[in-house]
């Protein structure tokens, strides 16, 4: 169900998570580190019986600031949350955005879009996506012949 189209887009504008030297010492630590690009958000997918959940750290977001929409297919999943210009944070150290985030999931046919559902649960966004009928069948065995 799950392929990551965020990493073929550019990171905007959350600040530098190894910008600057800084609580880490030096630059020299910079290439030994997966780095998540700074728009987005660390989930998890669980394969219930019935249903796909979809937990989103969303930490800091309200509810109100997310967005999720589904279109050919394909749930996009956003948060916002203003930042003022002259009160935003000095980092020497970033992993999660502070001003918006973006995830992308194909669904592949898999999920009855008409009855998906959504919970914010402590920081976290729990997205229920229900499996279609199709989704939900067995598994055949092929015989070679």
């Amino acid at each position: 169900m799950y392929r990551n189209n965020n990493a073929t887009r550019e990171a905007n504008g959350c600040g530098s998570a190894f910008g600057k030297a800084g609580f880490f010492g030096s630059h020299r630590f910079r290439s030994n580190y997966f780095r998540r690009p700074k728009y987005n958000i660390p989930l998890n997918i669980i394969d219930n019986e019935n249903a796909f959940e979809v937990h989103v750290y969303a930490l800091g977001f309200a509810k109100e600031g997310i967005k999720i929409t589904v279109q050919d297919d394909v749930l996009y999943i956003s948060g916002a949350r203003a930042v003022e210009e002259n009160n935003s944070p000095n980092f020497s150290h970033q992993e999660y955005p502070v001003k918006s985030f973006e995830r992308v999931l194909n669904l592949n046919g898999q999920v009855d879009v008409s009855k998906i559902s959504a919970k914010q649960v402590e920081g976290v966004l729990i997205i229920t996506l229900p499996k279609n009928a199709a989704s939900q069948q067995s598994a055949q065995e092929v015989t070679v012949d």
